[in-house]
């Protein structure tokens, strides 16, 4: 459901461009502030986004050596999180910008590595807008703070169906060990039927480069991935196959890797999906658990009670008798499945009804139909109290309607959500989970980023806020040290850090970026204040960290 397709301006898929474009205007009047289900956590905002620049905020990354906050936009453009302790406002700077990486339009993905690499994802159309190229930047920090930016990869040209459904490559994740990135590349359909690009590509579905997740050296320089699935195959490109959307990955602490899928304009399940090396994940023949009914001689969508007339899908004809459509791969594999008890409403493809899958005994997946999953985060530190240890946490950026079906978005469902899922393993096959709606009320969550207890959450919508999710800390673990932008004052570089009462910090220093040994600045128990660390600029070079003892 979530389409982020991309002609170098901002374009939703009709639908849903009609609901954003109504909270958004509402929101220049009163803007509601997003509220807590579970009366365990809280809630408060850390910034407004949204500034004069006339692009929309798309990731939140954090810097994993320090904790250090960064945002982009479509643009582009990178922030990196500044704070004033004296006052307690949050502010950010541009530090990045297309004269540094060459990205000035259609930026879609970033994360960073455990070296401090960022990986930007952007897209360009290109043959006077009939195909797309892909870019994969990467800054690599240098000995004095600042970062070199090199190309990792670039795309050949690849088909457009300059529609809606063009997904491009988007979501990008490091492995734990830094040795490769994993990078969505979403489908040029909405189903699989033919899409072609206005008769630039006549009889053309998906093609090599899309529906994809790809694997790729983070070392890799000005690697060139061409449309040619033989070619990509032989490379090692290829990790996995049948994906329409994974705007969103992760890896969860025992290191297997998930990612969230957005749907059709159908009523069929939005997945979260465990990704595993050379599984076929069903798109387009399996859909959210469901087959998809195009891919059967004779299908009549007069007659599908999942399809919702409201969707840009159905009234550009796309569902329709398609004798073509080709047969699918053996072995496809199946979403995770949710045991409820929220976002499992389903529509009952016999009779057309609204149904909650738990209370009518039944399991779904993975998620309510249109909810458009993304934002997913772990809990991999363990830094969260039980229930929530080790967790997974999930946004959703569609609005929808908690009652009934009268938006063209998720049924009996708010969404625009922060989700918790707790998954169990089944065995080598598959997992379930227990999902929970945490906090309600965001305006188009777009993208999480977790450090510690706490979650932080950007949204597309309103002001574009970024909100910081605080959950009970486990109390057998100090709770994360985030250091806050560093700046100079005077003759000293400094950076500041919030305390907690009681707990006992030192403040360590090295020579080298990557030092083999760290040294003692100072020692010290917090009092619930800010603290500020300074050093002198000159005749040295200092690194400083801290950790909480």
């Amino acid at each position: 459901m979530f389409e982020f397709a991309m002609r170098m301006t901002f374009q939703l898929k009709l639908t849903l461009s009609a609901v954003v474009l109504l909270r958004v205007l509402d929101s220049q009047v009163v803007e509601s502030a997003p509220f807590v289900i579970n009366t365990n956590l809280q809630i408060r905002l850390v910034m407004n986004t949204k500034d004069g620049v006339p692009a929309y905020s798309i990731r939140v990354a954090k810097d994993p050596r320090n904790h250090q906050l960064y945002y982009a936009k479509m643009n582009g453009f990178i922030y990196r999180l500044n704070s004033l302790p004296d006052t307690g406002v949050a502010s950010s700077a541009i530090i990045y910008n297309s004269t540094d990486h060459g990205i000035s339009e259609g930026a879609q993905g970033m994360t960073i590595g455990p070296d401090g690499t960022i990986y930007f994802v952007a897209n360009a159309p290109t043959s006077d807008g009939n195909s797309t190229v892909a870019r994969i930047m990467k800054g690599v920090p240098n000995a004095n703070g600042t970062r070199t930016w090199k190309l990792l990869a670039k795309t050949d040209p690849y088909p457009r169906s300059k529609t809606a459904f063009d997904h491009v490559f988007n979501g990008v994740v490091v492995s734990p060990d830094g040795n490769h990135i994993y990078v969505n590349s979403g489908s040029r359909t909405d189903h699989g039927e033919v899409q072609s690009g206005g008769g630039a590509f006549p009889g053309t579905r998906e093609v090599p480069l899309t529906a994809k997740i790809l694997r790729l050296p983070a070392s890799g320089l000005d690697l060139v991935l061409p449309n040619d699935a033989n070619a990509l195959r032989n490379a090692g490109y290829i990790f996995c196959e049948g994906i329409r959307n994974a705007f969103d990955m992760a890896f969860a602490p025992n290191g297997d890797l998930f990612g969230t899928e957005n749907g059709p304009d159908r009523d069929m399940s939005e997945e979260l999906n465990w990704l595993r090396p050379g599984l076929h994940y069903g798109f387009p023949w399996r859909i959210g658990g469901t087959d998809n009914p195009q891919q059967f001689r004779n299908y009549d969508p007069s007659r599908d009670r999942l399809l919702d007339h409201r969707f840009l899908a159905y009234l550009a004809g796309y569902y329709h008798d398609d004798p073509t459509f080709p047969p699918p791969p053996a072995n496809l594999t199946e979403p995770v499945i949710n045991a409820g008890p929220d976002a499992d409403s389903y529509r009952d493809a016999t009779d057309g009804s609204i149904k909650d899958a738990s209370e009518q005994g039944r399991k779904v997946s993975t998620f309510t139909a249109h909810r458009s999953p993304l934002g997913l985060v772990f809990d991999t530190a363990g830094a969260m109290a039980p229930p929530f240890q080790h967790h997974a946490f999930v946004l959703s950026w569609t609005a929808g309607d908690a009652s009934g079906a009268s938006v063209p978005g998720p049924f009996k469902d708010a969404s625009e959500d922060l989700l918790d899922v707790d998954l169990t393993r089944l065995g080598d096959t598959n997992y379930q989970a227990r999902i929970t709606r945490l906090v309600g009320g965001f305006l188009n969550p777009i993208d999480a980023e977790i450090i510690g207890n706490r979650i932080y959450v950007l949204e597309y919508g309103g002001n574009q806020g970024l909100w910081e999710v605080s959950f009970p800390p486990n109390p057998s673990q100090p709770a994360a040290v985030e250091i806050l932008s560093p700046a100079i004052r005077g003759n000293d570089f400094s950076f500041a850090f919030a305390t907690e009462a009681g707990q006992r910090y030192e403040v360590q220093f090295a020579a080298s970026l990557n030092p083999t040994a760290w040294n003692t600045f100072t020692n010290f128990t917090g009092n619930g204040a800010m603290l500020i660390v300074s050093g002198p600029v000159t005749g040295m070079q200092r690194f400083y960290r801290v950790s909480a003892k």
